[in-house]
């Protein structure tokens, strides 16, 4: 999936520290860590609010300039001040922010087209997770549907890319680049005699490098969720949901 996100404020940081409930509330206040931390986050999720405005049937221009729009608010402002573990999942949040900023934008809309030069509520502390407002003429019946395909995208994504890091670190860089492609599920998209002789190892140590690849990816994607909910309780569900949106 290519990665369109912008060059937003970013700080090393550990594994999905980005999407660490404890980083949105880090990202509240003016101190620099604050900053730093938003600036993460908005990172993190810049691909699933971008893809979802392209969903509903912007050119990638229009998209690009209210996702920038949107971040630019949050980070303008105090955006995710409302956000706590106990309003439920991170990506309900989100979703409920963007909903008020794309109505935000259309009140602003037809102000200028009635003359009026009302200025639209700042995205803060009243940001809703529920259904909110309607947005205009989706191209699918359920906009929240649409956001969470992106979003399970978005977790697969930065689970590869965590394991992708690892490799390289690891001094795995070739492997991975060669067993990549036996992450997708059981079906392989390749013959593991072929990669063996890549990679001049036998085909047995090439199965079980595959089975540590997927093992590993499955955990990392399970970490990323367990950010990203309220409760531990909370994780196979959400796994078994993602996977569902991913299968529509």
């Amino acid at each position: 999936m290519n990665d369109t996100r912008p060059d937003l404020p970013v700080s090393p940081s550990d594994s999905f520290a980005a999407t660490r409930w404890t980083l949105v509330l880090r990202s509240r206040g003016d101190s620099e860590p604050a900053r730093v931390a938003l600036g993460e986050l908005c990172v993190a999720y810049w691909n699933p609010v971008f893809r979802f405005l392209r969903s509903e049937g912007r050119d990638e221009d229009a998209a690009r300039e209210l996702a920038q729009e949107f971040f630019a608010r949050i980070l303008s402002g105090r955006g995710f001040d409302g956000a706590t573990p106990e309003r439920g999942r991170f990506r309900s949040f989100l979703l409920g922010a963007l909903k008020h900023f794309l109505a935000d934008c259309r009140d602003r809309e037809r102000a200028v087209k009635r003359g009026g030069g009302t200025i639209p509520e700042p995205l803060g502390t009243g940001t809703d997770t529920s259904a909110g407002h309607d947005l205009a003429a989706p191209a699918e019946s359920d906009p929240a549907a649409r956001f969470d395909r992106q979003w399970a995208y978005a977790v697969m994504d930065r689970g590869l890319t965590i394991l992708e890091e690892e490799q390289r670190a690891a001094g795995r860089e070739t492997h991975f680049q060669v067993l990549k492609s036996w992450l997708a599920g059981d079906e392989a998209a390749g013959s593991t005699l072929d990669a063996s002789r890549r990679l001049g190892i036998s085909e047995g140590a090439v199965k079980v490098a595959i089975h540590r690849l997927r093992r590993r990816f499955r955990d990392l994607v399970r970490l990323e969720v367990t950010q990203t909910v309220p409760a531990a309780d909370d994780v196979d569900e959400e796994i078994r949901y993602l996977i569902e949106v991913l299968s529509r």
